[in-house]
C-alpha cells in the first residue's frame, strides 16, 4: 500500500454568487449561497478519495491529511471530517465515511477554538471572477509539531522496509515557506526514500524558489510560471515541473523535455459553472497518475486536464468520479 500525505490548511468556504461584483458601500442580493469545506490540500484529497474508491485504472493509495483544525469537539470539526469520501462537505452527522478513506488522525486539533479557518468568496456572474477574503485565528502547524508526525511515518516505514515501503509521497501547499522548508529538510533526514512535491502558487510570496529547489515534483501556477520563464523546461531546476494553464496542462521533465496538453476548445460544449478547486482537482489527478507506474507521462497529463475540465462544469466536487 502506497501512502500519500498532504500537508496544508483546511477551510470552510462561504461562496456567494452575485450578478456582478458589488461597489464599495453598496447593497447587493446574492443569487446563490454554498458553504463547503475548502483548502487546497483538502480539496485535492476529496478528489483523490473518489479516485481511490473508484479504482480509476490506477493504484491503491492510503490518503492522509496533516492540517490544523478547531477543537476536536467543535461542530466545525465534525463538518470538516464528514466532508471527505465523495460528499459535498455539507454532512455534519460525522457519517460521511471520511475516516475510512482519508486518515485525519495526524491533524492537530486546537483546544478551545470553535471556529475554523474561513474563506469568504464572492463569485461574479458577469465576469466569472472570484474575490476571496480569508480569516483564521487557528495556530499554524509548527516545524516541531510536524517533526513529531514525520517520526511516526518514519518509524512505520522502517518497520515495513522489508515490504518495500519507501516512506511515502508528501505533498505540501506552499503557504509558509520558512516552516515548510524546515519540514521538508527534516523528512529528507528521517525518510530519505520518500518523494516530496510542493505547490508553488503565489507569485509574490518569498521563499517559494527555495521550496521548489528541495522538491522532487513542483506544481506551478500559471501566474508564477509566466513571469519567470520563456518555457516550462527552465522552471524544473532538474526536477519535474507541472504547470496548470487555465484549463491546459504542461509537464517539464528534468532532462528538458516538455509535454503539453491543450484545454478543451470552448466550442466543445464546455459550460463553466464553478472554477473554485479546479487547480486542486488537477493536482489530485496528477498525484494519482504519478502513482500509476503503468501510465505514460502523456496519459497522466491528459488525465489531469480532463478531470479538471470536468470539475469546472459542476458545483463542488460531488460525483466528480463515477
Amino acid at each position: 500500500m502506497k501512502h500519500l500525505i498532504l500537508v496544508g490548511a483546511c477551510y470552510l468556504d462561504t461562496i456567494l454568487t452575485v450578478p456582478h461584483f458589488p461597489a464599495e458601500d453598496s447593497k447587493l442580493r446574492a443569487t446563490a449561497l454554498h458553504v463547503r469545506r475548502g483548502g487546497n490540500c483538502p480539496n485535492s484529497l476529496e478528489v483523490l478519495a473518489q479516485l481511490v474508491l473508484s479504482g480509476a485504472g490506477g493504484p491503491q493509495i492510503k490518503l492522509h491529511l496533516v492540517s490544523c483544525l478547531p477543537d476536536a469537539g467543535a461542530a466545525a470539526t465534525r463538518k470538516i471530517l464528514s466532508s471527505f469520501g465523495g460528499g459535498d462537505g455539507n454532512d455534519v452527522s460525522g457519517n460521511g465515511g471520511g475516516a475510512d478513506i482519508v486518515d485525519c488522525s495526524h491533524c492537530l486539533y486546537r483546544a478551545g477554538h470553535e471556529a475554523p479557518a474561513s474563506s469568504y468568496i464572492i463569485r461574479s456572474g458577469a465576469t466569472g471572477s472570484r474575490t476571496i477574503v480569508n480569516f483564521s485565528d487557528l495556530p499554524e502547524v509548527t516545524a516541531d509539531e510536524f517533526e513529531g508526525i514525520a517520526d511516526v511515518f518514519a518509524a512505520a516505514a522502517a518497520a515495513a522496509e522489508q515490504h518495500g515501503d519507501d516512506g511515502g509521497w508528501w505533498h505540501f501547499e506552499g503557504r509558509i515557506p520558512e516552516t515548510t522548508l524546515r519540514c521538508i529538510r527534516y523528512l529528507r533526514r528521517v525518510t530519505p526514500g520518500c518523494t516530496i512535491s510542493v505547490e508553488v502558487e503565489k507569485p509574490n510570496r518569498e521563499g517559494l524558489v527555495e521550496l521548489a529547489a528541495e522538491a522532487d515534483v513542483v506544481f506551478y501556477s500559471r501566474s508564477w510560471a509566466e513571469p519567470r520563464a520563456h518555457n516550462c523546461g527552465s522552471l524544473s531546476q532538474g526536477r519535474s515541473g507541472v504547470i496548470q494553464e487555465g484549463g491546459a496542462g504542461a509537464l517539464a521533465l528534468p532532462g528538458g523535455e516538455y509535454i503539453h496538453h491543450a484545454a478543451a476548445p470552448s466550442g466543445d460544449g464546455i459550460a463553466v459553472v464553478d472554477t473554485i478547486g479546479a487547480g486542486d482537482t488537477f493536482i489530485a489527478a496528477m498525484l494519482y497518475g504519478l502513482h500509476a507506474d503503468a501510465w505514460s507521462l502523456e496519459a497522466r497529463l491528459e488525465f489531469g486536464v480532463t478531470l479538471a475540465t470536468k470539475k469546472v462544469q459542476r458545483e463542488g466536487f460531488a460525483g466528480l468520479v463515477p
